[in-house]
C-alpha cells in the first residue's frame, strides 16, 4: 500500500514523552470481554468462556467447529480479537438437541507453537452471540525499555483519563502496511460484491479509513472538541444520540466534562443526522477520497456514526518488574492503541 495512504494521523495531546516497547510477547496484551449479562444456564447453545493466546478469533472459531463437529457459521463471537495478545472472549456453539460433550476442556484444549487455548467455564444459553453484544473491553498491557521518566509518563497519561483520546481504528484494521484498503479499492474498482468480500473486511477498511481521515482533520483544524453547527452527539456510556443544532455553552461544558462526544462518519449510502457545518466539514474531507467514498455507496453500506473521542475508565499505571503496567476499560469498539500512541513512541502506532 502506498504510504499516502495511511498516513501518520495527527495527535491530539502532542509528541509523546518517550519510546517504549509493547506487545513483546502475547502476555503483554492482555485483553478481557466485559459481558452485560451472564447466560442463563439453559438452551440450545452452549456458551464457552476461552482464553486464547497467539491465535486470532476467526483461526479460534474453526478450532472449535473442528473439535465440536459443528458449521462454523453455527458459532457466534461478540468481537474479534488481536492474534499477537491473550484474550479471554464469549463464543456460542448451536447444539440443539444434544448433551454437552465429555471431557469438554480436554477436547478445546490446544498447545500447538506459540498457540494456545483454555476452556476456562462454559454454560447454556438459549440464544446465539451476537456481534457487539459485549459492553466493554479490560487491557492490561506491559511497557518495555521506556526512554520517557516516570513522572513524565505519569503526567500524560493523567492527561489522557482527563481529556479521552481520538478514537481512531488502530493500524491493525487496516492490515500489514495498510493492505486492506489497497484491497478494498481494487475490489471497489470492479464493483464489491459479497462473495469477494464475505467476512466485509475490505468495506470495513475502507470505512474505517475514511473515518480516521474525518478524525484527523478536526484534530488538524483543532475542532476535535469544539462543537460544529449540525453536529451529532453521544451521550456518554450509551448508544444514545442527539443532533445539535447550533453550538452554546451547555454543549461546549458537557463536552468538556465528557458527558457527551462528538461523533464521525462510518460512510454509507442514504440519510444520516448530521446537518449544517459538521456535514459539510464530512463531505468535504470524504470528497478527497472518491474512490472509497464511491466505492462504499455502490456497496450499499448504511451510514452510522461513531464516537470522535475515546475515554479510558477504570485506569491505573503502575511500575512493575517488568515495565509499567497498564489497565483500562474501553467501550466496545475502541482500540487500545488509539491510547498508546497518544502516550508512548513506536513505530507501530
Amino acid at each position: 500500500m502506498a504510504a499516502e495512504l495511511l498516513p501518520d494521523w495527527p495527535r491530539w495531546h502532542g509528541p509523546p514523552p518517550g519510546a517504549a516497547r509493547f506487545r513483546s510477547v502475547p502476555e503483554d496484551f492482555r485483553v478481557e470481554e466485559v459481558m452485560p449479562f451472564v447466560p442463563e444456564g439453559e438452551g440450545e447453545h452452549l456458551w464457552l468462556w476461552l482464553e486464547k493466546r497467539a491465535m486470532s478469533t476467526p483461526v479460534l472459531v474453526r478450532h472449535v467447529a473442528r473439535q465440536l463437529e459443528v458449521r462454523p457459521r453455527d458459532i457466534g463471537v461478540s468481537g474479534l480479537k488481536d492474534h499477537g495478545a491473550v484474550s479471554r472472549q464469549w463464543l456460542s456453539v448451536w447444539l440443539p438437541g444434544a448433551a454437552t460433550p465429555a471431557r469438554l476442556a480436554a477436547l478445546l484444549a490446544l498447545k500447538d507453537g506459540a498457540s494456545r487455548v483454555q476452556l476456562l467455564e462454559h454454560a447454556r444459553h438459549p440464544r446465539k452471540l451476537k456481534r457487539g453484544v459485549h459492553r466493554a473491553n479490560r487491557f492490561r498491557l506491559v511497557l518495555r525499555d521506556v526512554e520517557a521518566s516516570e513522572s513524565d509518563l505519569a503526567a500524560r497519561w493523567q492527561r489522557l483519563l482527563a481529556h479521552g483520546v481520538p478514537n481512531y481504528f488502530g493500524p491493525q484494521r487496516f492490515g500489514v502496511g495498510g493492505d486492506n484498503v489497497t484491497r478494498a479499492l481494487r475490489l471497489f474498482a470492479r464493483g464489491w460484491r459479497r462473495r469477494d468480500d464475505r467476512e466485509g473486511l475490505l468495506l470495513s477498511s475502507a470505512r474505517s479509513y475514511l473515518f480516521n481521515a474525518v478524525l484527523a482533520e478536526r484534530i488538524s483544524r483543532e475542532c476535535w472538541l469544539t462543537p460544529l453547527a449540525g453536529d451529532v452527539f453521544n451521550l456518554a456510556g450509551s448508544a444514545s444520540r442527539f443532533t445539535a443544532d447550533e453550538p452554546d455553552a451547555g454543549l461546549g461544558e458537557r463536552l468538556a466534562s465528557g458527558d457527551i462526544h462528538p461523533t464521525g462518519p462510518l460512510w454509507g449510502r442514504g440519510s444520516t443526522p448530521v446537518q449544517a457545518d459538521a456535514a459539510e466539514f464530512e463531505r468535504q474531507v470524504v470528497d478527497h477520497h472518491p474512490q472509497l467514498r464511491d466505492g462504499i455507496e455502490q456497496a450499499g453500506a448504511t451510514p452510522a456514526r461513531r464516537p470522535l473521542r475515546l475515554m479510558p475508565e477504570a485506569a491505573s499505571m503502575a511500575a512493575g518488574s517488568d515495565g509499567m503496567i497498564l489497565e483500562f476499560t474501553l467501550a466496545r469498539g475502541g482500540f487500545a492503541t488509539a491510547v498508546l500512541r497518544e502516550l508512548i513512541a513506536h513505530e507501530q502506532l
